[in-house]
């Protein structure tokens, strides 16, 4: 996204704000998919959504094959974009969107972390990836996310995805991450320090730790973060549905 488009962008967290992360959607659950429909239907109301990063288990805008895995949502996510504020925040499974999803405000890894603002605090958002992640990490994640080899290859399409699909409806997404403290330490050195809020996603961790936030992932915990009172709350998504 360009620097003159981002600021147009608002910079605000409202109360209400819905922020998810994981959803790893369609081999790991469809909660994802009921969340959208919920909030399209009016089911559930905000003002903001922001979607941390892995929110598909593998997508990008180049070829209609790997889109066919998660038409549904993706068509929800475009009519959704046109009447409500969407932050999508691309992440290692779900990258080169912005062609996908022209009203969409996307975040692709160079830009995050993005900062904005909650009640005069400064907050940082970003799926998690960008730090302490090593050169290996590094280098396989710049080619992963080159929207140009992805269109390059397109020809080998489905030759290439059928493997990966494969493999990632198998994986095991959910797990403890022991030493989690100390990898967020390692982290938050990298954020400035008036920043009063740091969110991320990623490690479907779902825990507070000092000013770092992270997100529960809604394939694992079936929880998402809501904005209430000036603070991020985890709730399982469908508690909303009894409130809305």
């Amino acid at each position: 996204m360009r620097s003159e488009e981002l600021e147009k962008i608002s910079s605000s967290l409202h109360e209400g704000a819905l922020f998810v992360a994981d959803a790893h959607y369609p081999h790991h659950g469809d909660d994802f998919l009921h969340l959208l429909k919920a909030i399209d239907k009016g089911m559930v109301e905000a003002p903001q959504l922001f979607l941390m990063g892995d929110i598909f288990d593998l997508l990008f805008s180049c070829g209609d094959y790997i889109r066919s895995f998660s038409k549904e949502a993706i068509e929800i996510l475009q009519r959704l974009s046109e009447r409500m504020e969407i932050h999508y925040f691309e992440g290692n499974h779900d990258f080169c969107l912005q062609k996908l999803f022209p009203h969409i405000h996307v975040y692709p890894r160079t830009v995050q972390p993005v900062s904005m603002t909650l009640q005069g605090r400064k907050v940082m958002l970003s799926h998690g990836d960008r730090y302490d992640t090593g050169p290996g990490y590094e280098i396989y994640t710049f080619l992963l996310r080159s929207c140009r080899a992805m269109c390059l290859l397109l020809p080998l399409e489905k030759i290439l995805i059928d493997p990966q699909i494969h493999m990632l409806q198998r994986k095991k997404i959910c797990h403890t991450f022991h030493g989690f403290e100390g990898k967020v330490q390692r982290i938050l050195v990298h954020y400035p320090k008036d920043a009063e809020l740091v969110i991320e996603g990623h490690f479907h961790q779902a825990k507070r730790i000092g000013r770092y936030i992270s997100l529960p992932s809604l394939a694992c915990q079936k929880e998402i973060g809501v904005l209430r009172g000036g603070e991020i709350v985890f709730v399982e998504w469908k508690r909303l549905l009894a409130t809305a």
